[in-house]
């Protein structure tokens, strides 16, 4: 697996722990749907200790942080900012309370891609929600396989293959992302071209439907059905 390659006309990285992340699966999803395209879904297991210093609280209160002040101030605002959209779209965002290991939840989505492709949406929605509200321990690989069976996903086989066949890729990938010049989620890829943020889902609207007319600016709205709403 190339990290800048792929048969589909997109790719998407994403990680279940990131917040950003978290705000761009609706819109994206919804641009998939709305294109009839099948996207290449793939994990990027962000190491946010390398550049954010790592901290763990236990009920609300913080007991163990190597973080410096301007560190925490930049955590705050990414919560901050990724809450405003996610609320937006009828969500919750509770900062974690620690950082979480999520690679097992995120090889869940080549297990996805590759046993239940259809049912993808359905496994993002049955992990991402949970864990931002708290609710889900992504490290629990009983619970991972519980979101996959949720979304309509079978999950036999899926224990040997986050050992196995779903880790050697995942971490194969990983190790190729930083040389490619990929650093962030959510990441769009198309015919090397490296998109770094949900603000830029214009841009790629405008590609995949054939780049007529002037390329767009960021700007766009999101579609919340009603019941969806909080």
């Amino acid at each position: 697996m190339n990290a800048l390659e792929s048969d589909a006309p997109l790719i998407v990285y994403v990680d279940i722990k990131s917040p950003y992340a978290f705000a761009a699966i609706r819109p994206t999803m919804a641009l998939e749907k709305s294109l009839d395209m099948r996207f290449d879904w793939r994990p990027l297991t962000l190491d946010i200790p390398s550049y954010l210093g790592s901290a763990r609280k236990s009920e609300g209160k913080l007991i163990e942080s190597n973080r410096s002040a301007d560190q925490w101030q930049r955590v705050k605002y990414a919560y901050r900012d990724a809450r405003r959209y996610v609320e937006r779209q009828g969500y919750i965002l509770k900062g974690t309370e620690k950082i979480w290991d999520s690679s097992i939840a995120n090889i869940a989505i080549l297990w996805a891609m590759q046993t239940g492709r259809d049912r993808l949406g359905a496994y993002l929605e049955a992990v991402y929600p949970p864990f931002w509200r708290r609710a889900l321990d992504i490290e629990n690989i009983a619970v991972v396989e519980a979101c996959l069976e949720q979304a309509g996903i079978n999950a036999d086989g899926f224990a040997a293959f986050q050992q196995g066949e779903g880790r050697a890729r995942h971490d194969a990938l990983q190790a190729q992302l930083h040389l490619s010049g990929i650093y962030g989620v959510p990441t769009y890829v198309f015919d090397g071209t490296i998109l770094f943020g949900r603000e830029h889902l214009p841009y790629v609207r405008w590609h995949l439907t054939g780049r007529e007319g002037p390329a767009p600016d960021i700007a766009y709205e999101i579609d919340v059905p009603e019941t969806q709403r909080c």
